[in-house]
C-alpha cells in the first residue's frame, strides 16, 4: 500500500471515530460485581470497535517502545535507585492497559489486593 493509500485510510478511520457519540461516564455503565477485586464493565460496541483497531495497538506499541526506553535508561536508574518506578511507567502500566483489560473497558478487570 502507498503513502496516499495509508494515510488515506488512516484520516477515514480518525474522522470515523470522532462521528460517533462519545459515551458519557455514567454509573449504569460500570456495575459492581461486590467483590472490590472485580468489577464488571458493559461497554458498547464501538467502544469495543475503537478499543481493537485503535488503542490496543497503539497500546502494544508503547509496551515495545516502553521497553526499550527501560533498558536504554537502565544505568542511569539504577544509579539513582528508581527502577521500579521507570519499569512501572515504561512497561507495566501500557502492558496492563494492553493486555489485562476487556474490550472497550475503561478499567482493569483485575485490582491487585492489598
Amino acid at each position: 500500500m502507498n503513502l496516499f493509500r495509508a494515510l488515506s485510510l488512516a484520516l477515514i478511520f480518525s474522522f470515523g471515530l470522532q462521528a460517533l457519540p462519545a459515551a458519557a461516564a455514567d454509573s449504569s455503565v460500570s456495575v459492581s460485581s461486590g467483590d472490590p477485586t472485580y468489577q464488571i464493565q458493559n461497554p458498547p460496541a464501538y467502544a469495543m470497535i475503537g478499543d481493537l483497531l485503535i488503542a490496543r495497538p497503539l497500546l502494544i506499541a508503547a509496551t515495545v517502545v516502553g521497553a526499550g526506553l527501560f533498558v536504554i535508561a537502565l544505568p542511569f536508574t539504577a544509579a539513582s535507585g528508581g527502577i521500579g518506578a521507570s519499569g512501572q511507567a515504561l512497561v507495566v502500566d501500557p502492558g496492563k492497559a494492553a493486555f489485562v483489560r476487556c474490550l472497550g473497558c475503561t478499567h482493569t478487570g483485575y485490582n491487585k489486593r492489598d
